[in-house]
């Protein structure tokens, strides 16, 4: 009555495999056990009960309870040959092949496991990855979307604005003027409406930036904000130094060196950190000079590698100016930049009214 009842206990367990395969894969491996022990017996539905509970329990439970599970086998494998236990042939066989298959499938069980987490992570990577991907592009269109609204749209209306007041306020002009400052308007304004368009596109693109305000500049509390959020970062001290009488530049050379140093006290908190930094502004005639410094252990090859120096570098040039960057003398890394200064913009300014006067006349 007992080992039939064994030879049932072998195989009843596996209606638990799917909610509890570490219990079921325990009882049968217990029943199969007692069953070789006990009788020298075992069926062959025992046997391939205890191979699925085995990949069962490698598959969905934990690694080890799964291996040693199918310990036994080999070790009763190997006791019947050397005892030579009776009970035939029959016996030795299937404990055999249970000694060599049930690891087996334990192993595949585990292996089958880690492949499945393996590509779980992997598309959970790509889905982060993609993520910061598009949430990277969605701020740059944003900051594209606002640099181009307060700088050039502002300096576009007053083309139109300047081109209608010109049409109607100078007494006696002559018909081919007056025609062509209302083409000058009419362009301008069809610039602004294009640019509208574009900054829409670019703001549905970007519905995080629920507000906007202006670009940022050179004002005092605009550079003592960003230093003060450098020093809150690295807690190493940043200092501002001002040369020179501060006046207002154009909008555009403002923000080049707003973002210039920017940037450079980015990578003077990634490449030397804890290093103090000096950034330096001396307004002159012609110029604006800027200087950010640190006493880092100077330039390294990532440093002069990445990207960040080439956009301040593609900046400075964007408005008419220059950078220089490289290692600071007595030590540390130096980034340098001469930018236009106000006389500068007003001669710009003045040559391209001339320019245009000289147009107007020709006929």
């Amino acid at each position: 009555m007992i080992f039939p009842l064994l030879a049932l206990a072998t195989t009843l367990p596996l209606l638990l495999l799917w909610r509890q395969p570490r219990v079921a894969a325990v009882l049968i491996c217990a029943a199969s056990v007692l069953s070789i022990v006990g009788f020298h017996a075992l069926t062959v539905a025992g046997l391939i009960a205890q191979l699925i509970a085995a990949y069962r329990c490698g598959r969905h439970g934990a690694p080890a309870p799964a291996v040693l599970v199918t310990v036994p086998f080999p070790v009763l494998a190997v006791v019947l040959e050397l005892t030579g236990a009776t009970g035939g042939d029959q016996v030795r066989v299937l404990t055999l092949v249970a000694a060599c298959l049930a690891p087996a499938a334990a192993l595949g069980g585990i292996a089958r496991r880690a492949h499945g987490k393996a590509l779980a992570d992997t598309v959970a990577r790509q889905v982060v990855a993609d993520s910061l991907l598009e949430h990277t592009a969605r701020g740059e269109r944003a900051r594209i979307a606002r640099e181009l609204h307060d700088v050039v749209a502002h300096h576009i209306s007053m083309v139109a604005v300047q081109a209608e007041t010109a049409r109607l306020a100078v007494p006696g002009m002559p018909a081919a003027g007056a025609d062509r400052l209302l083409a000058i308007g009419d362009t301008a304004r069809a610039a602004l409406t294009e640019m509208r368009r574009l900054l829409g596109v670019l703001r549905e693109d970007a519905q995080a930036e629920a507000t906007w305000r202006p670009q940022p500049g050179l004002r005092l509390h605009e550079l003592n904000e960003l230093l003060d959020e450098s020093r809150e970062a690295s807690g190493a001290g940043t200092r501002l130094i001002l040369r020179g009488t501060p006046v207002e530049l154009d909008p555009g050379v403002e923000l080049a060196a707003y973002r210039i140093i920017q940037e450079a006290l980015t990578n003077a908190r990634r490449h030397a950190r804890g290093a103090a930094v000096d950034v330096e502004l001396h307004y002159t005639d012609d110029a604006l000079r800027l200087a950010v410094r640190d006493n880092g252990p100077g330039p390294s090859g990532a440093q002069q590698a990445g990207h960040g120096l080439a956009g301040m570098r593609e900046r400075a040039a964007a408005v008419g100016g220059e950078l220089r960057t490289g290692p600071a003398p007595g030590g540390g890394f130096l980034v340098e930049a001469r930018l236009p200064g106000k006389d500068a913009d007003d001669a710009s300014t003045t040559g391209s009214v001339s320019v245009t006067g000289k147009d107007a006349s020709d006929p």
